[in-house]
């Protein structure tokens, strides 16, 4: 996994340089003042390469017809040249070949897409991986169906006792519905931002790219199976620039020194290859960067695109900024942040100026009059030890027949943010906070995040609380709602409270639990614990039994250096009982608040909805498990669950081939979406596929995701605190959807934290060792996932140099995803060259 003369590189393994064939190559093509493009045949007119847009008004009419379709494009960052939008019918994506097909989209927007004719769709072989018919996802998952199962290991070689420990962020209490790309939590993040050896004379690769066979379509169409063909489209109009048009790369001269251009343009190459180069003036590059071109050979700079012509392969750019060093966090850090449109400035003075500028600041005497005061109650948070933003506490108290009354207890960040305030305009663009593995960019400022709202221990907070009557068994008999003053008893880390649960009857030493206020002793705060962790196993069991769904993923955290900030050590977070207590909570809280709103508001609701699988990814799974004799029941999501729950062992290697199965399952699920209920007339539509319930929203988290705070103003209208918010269903809508692609953009950015993080670590650290398991074999490759860290790797069969293609040494346990016993690894090679690949030719394995 490292190597002497190794950079960090941020472009996929085995990906070339260039766009596809059917543009031609880089450097070769029309491009600004360049007079020698011009088309001999039509004199003083560039020659277009790209399809002019259709006009608003026919594309409107297509939508309406059914002749046109629109979709977000997902270009694959393995294989650029291929791109997708998901089927409106939930059948396999509608493929886009090529460039001059994607007619200047960029991945993430929204466009528009004609289908072509039928002989030009594409021809799946029927020995191709299925992942190579499919984009690869980016999808933002419902975190109930991730958490991890496999027992935590240390890398052999790390200090023991690191300078800080940099906790996984589950989205703190928000495990029931935040997202991990359970597909691959790291598929464009170790494999973007992954260590390898700098490919030098491969820079300027400008050599067309040979186009899959299996993308051209034979004229023998009549004999192919339906099975066999994937529709295929063209970009003819983009709804929304949803991408940010910004791109982190490098800078280099032009190749052709005599050329007009040169003069006046370098040319600046992106690390994410679904961008295209770009032409910056050379008025924007650094002054010496024509003389001395070398010395910025390894600066990241960040540039922004300004136009695309549809007479050039290129786009045009301004030069942004200088980032630094390549394969340095900070740089890199921000290079992520500004490529996914985050904004991570300072808040200005107009929106500072929106808080309560006399501090201390204490609640105003009116508030107790309007409040239920709870402050004498036995209240606590339960969080990472390293949060700073508490917005959920919770309560216990044991009732005299024995039920008990549990309160979530939620901070009230809508009192000190006004509606249409700049406060308010602020935390509705930036939609949620952004966790990174050294840091937090916050929705609000930290006066809000961190002081005024969050909820530390012995001060007195304005909440808002649902309270239930429950059983033992956790069965509702009463329910309150309404907005409160708490003061916490304590702070505890989900540390904490899982030695609390696991002490059932021992005391725990004073020294070995935070500071408990006066009022209320350390065993009273232990049997709350052990009240609710009751509770929660009930709440748990009943869900799982109503049909609920959770496929079980690895997270990673990272150990970092008090100093350097630099990763000392990663291990796979563990998901224990006091996340899963606090899960529980958040999740009867948000059902409750979206069955209250969704009752007084019907029109009104923003809600969270995730639709069940994909059809044909669904249907293409089951056959697989058939093909293997798997007896997995995918009719339903619970159904699901009880097959996964059932199917395997608990040994090691049973874990593994669960952890495969679990990774193809992910696959065919889509995102979960905020939306306004008013705007959706099918109610059907309005289910949690995951959680299988009819209504769910997010009321737990306000401090940092914005949908949560119109939440809390709706709940607030409607136990008649305040007006109805001013926002007609169509206008909730498109602030509903600005915060899915908020979201979307914060999972993205989390997971390239995270991978160039591991990047780094193993960069540093030299070669890791770790046990695999073969997830899929392609024609040139096969892809595995190093059990360790949870992370998936492609390893190219390019005869002896497959190993350190991969940059990683693997055992692999198995050369069949899910059958079999443990073979080595001489084993794998000779299964791989049964008819897949050879590894004896010497050919050169194309990166797919």
């Amino acid at each position: 996994m490292s190597h002497p003369d190794c950079r960090l590189n941020l472009r996929p393994l085995g990906t070339p340089r260039g766009v596809s064939s059917v543009v031609g190559p880089h450097g070769v093509g029309a491009s600004p003042g360049d007079k020698k493009a011009k088309s001999k045949s039509v004199r003083g007119k560039k020659k277009s390469i790209f399809e002019t847009y259709m006009s608003k008004e026919d594309v409107s009419e297509g939508l309406k017809r059914g002749t046109l379709i629109q979709g977000v494009l997902r270009i694959n960052p393995k294989k650029f040249h291929e791109a997708f939008i998901p089927s409106p019918d939930g059948d396999r994506d509608i493929f886009i070949d090529g460039v001059v097909a994607r007619n200047r989209a960029l991945n993430g927007d929204l466009v528009v897409v004609k289908l072509l004719p039928e002989e030009q769709w594409k021809v799946i072989k029927p020995e191709s991986n299925d992942k190579e018919t499919e984009g690869t996802d980016e999808l933002d998952l419902p975190k109930e169906l991730c958490g991890s199962h496999l027992p935590q290991q240390s890398v052999k070689g790390y200090n023991d006792s690191p300078d800080v420990i940099i906790e996984a962020q589950f989205d703190d209490s928000d495990s029931e519905d935040g997202h991990g790309n359970t597909q691959n939590v790291l598929v464009d993040g170790v494999q973007k931002l992954s260590v390898c050896v700098h490919d030098k004379g491969k820079e300027d690769a400008d050599a067309p790219i040979t186009k899959d066979e299996s993308t051209s379509m034979s004229q023998d169409t009549r004999v192919l199976s339906e099975k066999s063909l994937q529709r295929s489209a063209k970009v003819v109009y983009i709804l929304d620039k949803k991408h940010s048009r910004a791109a982190t790369g490098f800078l280099k001269l032009l190749a052709d020194k005599n050329s007009e251009l040169f003069r006046k343009y370098a040319l600046f190459s992106p690390s994410d290859h679904r961008v295209p180069r770009i032409y910056v003036p050379l008025k924007d590059c650094p002054q010496d960067f024509v003389t001395r071109p070398k010395d910025y050979a390894n600066t990241l700079f960040i540039c922004r695109i300004v136009d695309w012509k549809e007479d050039s392969n290129f786009a045009l750019g301004h030069l942004a900024k200088s980032l630094g060093q390549a394969g340095e966090i900070e740089p890199e850090t921000e290079g992520i942040l500004t490529e996914y449109g985050v904004d991570f400035s300072d808040f200005s003075s107009e929106v500072l100026d929106c808080l309560p500028q006399g501090l201390p600041w204490t609640i105003p005497p009116e508030e107790f009059s309007k409040r239920r005061d709870l402050r004498k109650d036995c209240i606590f948070t339960i969080d990472p030890s390293t949060a700073r933003d508490l917005d959920d506490a919770l309560s216990c108290k044991p009732l005299a027949d024995g039920n008990f009354e549990v309160g979530v207890h939620i901070a009230d960040v809508s009192y000190f943010v006004p509606e249409g305030s700049p406060l308010d305009k602020v935390a509705a663009e930036r939609a949620t906070s952004v966790y990174l593995v050294q840091k937090v960019v916050p929705m609000l400022p930290r006066l809000l995040c961190e002081e005024l709202c969050s909820l530390h221990p012995m001060t007195d907070k304005l909440t808002f609380s649902v309270i239930w009557t429950l059983t033992p068994e956790g069965k509702i008999l009463g329910e309150w709602f309404g907005r409160t003053i708490i003061r916490s008893c304590t702070k505890l880390s989900y540390e904490h409270a899982q030695s609390m649960i696991e002490s059932l009857t021992k005391k725990i030493p004073e020294k070995e639990l935070p500071p408990i206020s006066p009022e209320h002793t350390s065993e009273e705060v232990h049997q709350a614990v052990l009240n609710l962790h009751g509770i929660a196993k009930e709440l748990r069991k009943q869900r799982f039994v109503d049909g609920a769904l959770r496929l079980d993923q690895l997270k990673l955290a990272f150990t970092l250096d008090h100093e350097t900030g630099l990763p000392q050590g990663c291990h796979i977070y563990e998901y224990r009982d006091s996340n899963k207590l606090v899960e529980e909570f958040m999740l009867l809280a948000n059902m409750a608040v979206a069955h209250k709103t969704y009752r007084a508001f019907p029109e009104r609701a923003l809600l969270r909805r995730h639709p069940p699988p994909q059809t044909k990814m669904l249907n293409d799974l089951m056959e697989f498990c058939d093909q293997m004799g798997l007896p997995m029941d995918f009719s339903s999501a619970g159904a699901l669950n009880k097959s996964l729950t059932k199917t395997f062992g608990d040994d090691k290697y049973s874990l593994a081939r669960k952890e495969v199965l679990t990774n193809m399952c992910s696959r065919p699920m889509q995102m979960a979406l905020y939306f306004c209920s008013g705007t959706l007339r099918d109610q059907a539509q309005f289910r949690h596929y995951a959680l299988n319930v009819p209504l769910y929203t997010h009321f737990t988290s306000p401090i940092r995701r914005f949908a949560d705070v119109l939440v809390h103003r709706l709940l607030a209208a409607t136990l008649g605190y305040r007006e109805l918010p001013d926002l007609e269903p169509d206008a909730l809508q498109k602030q509903a959807d600005h915060c899915n692609d908020r979201r979307m953009a914060s999972k993205r950015v989390q997971e390239l934290s995270t991978g160039l993080f591991f990047a780094i670590l193993v960069k540093e650290s030299g070669p890791l060792e770790s046990e695999a398991m073969v997830l899929g074999v392609l024609n040139q490759a096969f892809d595995v996932l190093v059990l360790r860290y949870g992370v998936q790797k492609r390893v190219y069969c390019n005869t002896h140099r497959a190993a350190s293609t991969a940059h990683c040494a693997f055992t692999c346990v198995s050369p069949n995803p899910l059958l079999g016993s443990p073979p080595s690894l001489s084993a794998i090679w000779g299964f791989l060259a049964q008819g897949h690949t050879s590894v004896e030719d010497g050919s050169t394995a194309q990166g797919p």
